[in-house]
C-alpha cells in the first residue's frame, strides 16, 4: 500500500491543504512554526484514533479545540487519504475519508467515515463502508466483481460509541476486505518519537522485541533479536555502521548477571568495548536508524522528524540514501528536515515545503511544480543549495 494523496481541513494549522502524487520517499521542509510537526501528527493522530478512540486521541492533544484550526471550532476536522493497493489482482486507488466533529452534547464524534474505490475502470467510486455518527453499513462481498452493485450484500453494524472508527471494529473481520487491510496498514505505521536517553542503558532481558519502538527504548532487545535470528541482516547493519561511524568495528549485545541486556561498541584501537551509555548521541541514533531501516519485516510506512539532529553532517547523505533504499524496497518514508546537507541528496520529485501564509494557516508546495527549481535541478544543482539561496518561497533553512 502506498499513500498518493492527503487532504486536510481544519486540522491544526492546515485549514485547507492538500498533498498529491506523493512519492515513496517524501521530504518535507519548512521554517519553525510552519506546521511540520502538525503535519506529521496527522499520522500519529490516526493511529491513536484506531488504537484507542477519537476522544482519547483528541484528549492527548489538548482536546478538540486545540486540534481544530483556530477560528473554525464549529466546523468538523477532515482527513482524507488516497492510497494505491492491489484488490482482486488489480491496482486500485482507494479513498478513506474521516470527518470528526462535536455532537449535540459537545462531545467528539465521528460524523462521517467512508471507504470507497472504483469496482471497474468506469463510473464513480463505490462506498464499501459508509458510517455517520456510529451508524452505517459495509459490503461483505466486495471482491465479487462479477456482480452488479445491486447484488452486493451490505451489512449494517451499529458501533458501540460514535467516537470509535468503523475500520477498527469491522476491520477485525476478513469479510470486510478493504477495512481490514486499511486497519492493518495504519496499525503498522511507525511514527518515530525517538529519544536518545530512552535508547541508552541496561534493559530488562524479558525476551525478544522484533520491532523498534517509536521512542527507541527497546533498542537492545531488537538488536539481540536480529543478531540471534537474522545474523545476515545484523551483519549488514554492522557493515553500514563501520562505514559510517569512525572507530566502530563491532557491536554486540551482552546479558548481565542480573538478567539485563546492554549494548557494547568495540573500537579496534582499544581492548575494552564501550557500553552504550558512554558512546556519542550520534552513534546511538545512527545504529537505531539502521536497526529500523533493516527490519526483517519492515513497516509499510515510516514518519521521521528531523533525523539530522545529533548526526555529523557528512552522515546525512548516507542516511538519506538509506531512507530511499527502504522506500525502494516497498516501505513509504516521510522525513522532515532543517538540514540543507540532508536535502542535497534529494531528487526533485521528493521534496515539498510548508509555508505559513498571512492568514496564519499553512500552504503545501512542491519543488517539482516550481519551474525555476526544476530548471536548476536539471542543470545539476542540488536541492539544499537552492533552499539556502532562497528559492523556496517563504521558507528559510
Amino acid at each position: 500500500m502506498k499513500l498518493e494523496r492527503i487532504r486536510l481541513k481544519n486540522f491544526k494549522t492546515f485549514q485547507n491543504a492538500e498533498m498529491s502524487n506523493i512519492p515513496a520517499f517524501c521530504i518535507i521542509v519548512g521554517a519553525n512554526g510552519s506546521g511540520k510537526t502538525s503535519f506529521f501528527d496527522v499520522f500519529g493522530f490516526l493511529k491513536d484514533c484506531l488504537n484507542d478512540n477519537v476522544t482519547k486521541a483528541l484528549r492527548n492533544r489538548g482536546g478538540y479545540h486545540e486540534v481544530v484550526s483556530r477560528g473554525h471550532d464549529d466546523e468538523p476536522i477532515l482527513i482524507e487519504l488516497q492510497y494505491r493497493t492491489k484488490i482482486n489482482r488489480r491496482d486500485r486507488l482507494v479513498s478513506y475519508l474521516l470527518e470528526i466533529g462535536l455532537n449535540e452534547a459537545r462531545k467528539p464524534c465521528v460524523s462521517r467515515e467512508i471507504l470507497r474505490y472504483k469496482r471497474g475502470s468506469h463510473g464513480s467510486p463505490f462506498h464499501f463502508l459508509d458510517y455517520t455518527n456510529g451508524i452505517g453499513s459495509a459490503i461483505i462481498n466486495e471482491e465479487d466483481f462479477d456482480k452488479t452493485d445491486e447484488d452486493l450484500h451490505r451489512e449494517t453494524n451499529p458501533l458501540k460509541n460514535c467516537d470509535i472508527l468503523a475500520i477498527k471494529g469491522l476491520g477485525q473481520f476478513q469479510k470486510f476486505k478493504a477495512a481490514n487491510e486499511l486497519r492493518e496498514f495504519i496499525e503498522n505505521w511507525h511514527v518515530s518519537d525517538f529519544h536518545i536517553n530512552q535508547a541508552r542503558g541496561l534493559k530488562e532481558n524479558n525476551g525478544y522485541d522484533e520491532h523498534l519502538s517509536e521512542t527507541g527504548d527497546n533498542l537492545q532487545l531488537v538488536a539481540k533479536y536480529i543478531q540471534d535470528n537474522h545474523p545476515d541482516v545484523f551483519q549488514k547493519i554492522l557493515d553500514r555502521m563501520c562505514a559510517c561511524v569512525p572507530g566502530v568495528s563491532r557491536i554486540e549485545t551482552e546479558n548481565t548477571s542480573d538478567n539485563r541486556l546492554l549494548l557494547k561498541f568495540h573500537n579496534d584501537k582499544f581492548i575494552d568495548p564501550f557500553i552504550d551509555r558512554y558512546v556519542s548521541d550520534g552513534t546511538i541514533k545512527m545504529f537505531a536508524y539502521l536497526i529500523l531501516l533493516h527490519d526483517p519485516v519492515p513497516h509499510p510506512f515510516l514518519c521521521i522528524e528531523e533525523p539530522e539532529n545529533q548526526l555529523y553532517p557528512s552522515l546525512l547523505l548516507e542516511l538519506a540514501e538509506e531512507f530511499r533504499n527502504y522506500a525502494h524496497r516497498g516501505g513509504q518514508v516521510f522525513v522532515s528536515t532543517h538540514s540543507p546537507d540532508f536535502l542535497n541528496d534529494a531528487e526533485l520529485d521528493e521534496v515539498f515545503w510548508l509555508e505559513k501564509m498571512d492568514s496564519g494557516f499553512t500552504k503545501i508546495s512542491r519543488a517539482a511544480n516550481d519551474e525555476q527549481i526544476a530548471i536548476y535541478m536539471r542543470e545539476g544543482d542540488k536541492m539544499g543549495y537552492l533552499w539556502k539561496q532562497g528559492f523556496f518561497n517563504g521558507v528559510d533553512p
